[in-house]
């Protein structure tokens, strides 16, 4: 097995609803996840505030 490089030290905190906050460590702000368009949809759930959704960031991570 290889060398570990990187730990990831990431605290999820539930706000509201499906509205989530990541605080990864090494950075001053927080990410704020939860849902929008046709994922509120196929939930069945109306968030007072729409966010991008964690989908939403492993697309964007793999397309890179």
């Amino acid at each position: 097995m290889g060398e570990v490089v990187h730990t990831s030290r990431i605290r999820i905190v539930r706000e509201k609803g499906p509205t989530r906050r990541a605080v990864i460590e090494g950075f001053g702000e927080p990410v704020r996840y939860g849902v929008h368009g046709g994922i509120k949809k196929f939930y069945k759930v109306d968030p007072e505030e729409e966010h991008a959704a964690t989908l939403d960031h492993i697309v964007a991570a793999t397309a890179a």
